[in-house]
């Protein structure tokens, strides 16, 4: 896999993680374009972690991803540490999404990117966590990649959709704090 620079990135043999196809990590990215220099960027469920290295290879001062397998954490930190330049920073964390949210708590965050996998039942749990947490920056912005088939995006307590993009199968949703007008 590739990425920003044509730059080359480890994954995964085989179906453990879903990468977020090439047509959807350019939408997001042009989207954000304005916001990534500098920015601290969530990446969650991180899968092969080709979202965060884009934010590296793109300017984000902080990248931090949360993914489960463990295998999938070490390819991870591997290609990030070839890609981070100093002062950046990355961080990955291994572990249940859920349970890892709250020891951020206290942290804020400018972008956050969630891509669970799409029938994981994750996204309301999350998004309420992320928002109970006050984890987004007052000025950022979540993107939630997800099938509309298997989850249908809704405002939440704290949090509000500012817009959708949909790429054939997948949508993307954007939230925004709810205060933020």
């Amino acid at each position: 896999m590739r990425i920003y620079g044509n730059r080359p990135i480890k994954t995964l043999a085989g179906q453990l993680t879903r990468p977020t196809t090439a047509r959807v990590r350019e939408a997001l990215f042009n989207i954000w374009q304005q916001k990534l220099s500098g920015c601290r960027w969530l990446d969650l469920c991180a899968g092969n972690g080709s979202m965060g290295a884009e934010a590296l290879c793109r300017g984000a001062s902080l990248v931090i991803g949360i993914e489960q397998s463990g295998r999938a954490g070490e390819i991870i930190k591997e290609n990030w540490r070839n890609l981070a330049t100093s002062p950046q920073q990355f961080q990955v964390i291994r572990g249940d999404v859920l349970t890892k949210l709250a020891t951020l708590a206290g942290k804020s965050f400018d972008l956050i990117y969630f891509d669970p996998p799409y029938e994981s039942g994750l996204y309301l749990p999350v998004l309420t966590a992320i928002s109970q947490f006050n984890l987004l920056d007052s000025l950022g912005e979540i993107a939630v990649e997800h099938n509309p088939k298997s989850w249908q995006a809704i405002n939440l307590e704290g949090l509000t959709i500012c817009r959708q993009k949909r790429y054939g199968n997948t949508t993307l949703t954007f939230y925004q704090k709810a205060d933020v007008s």
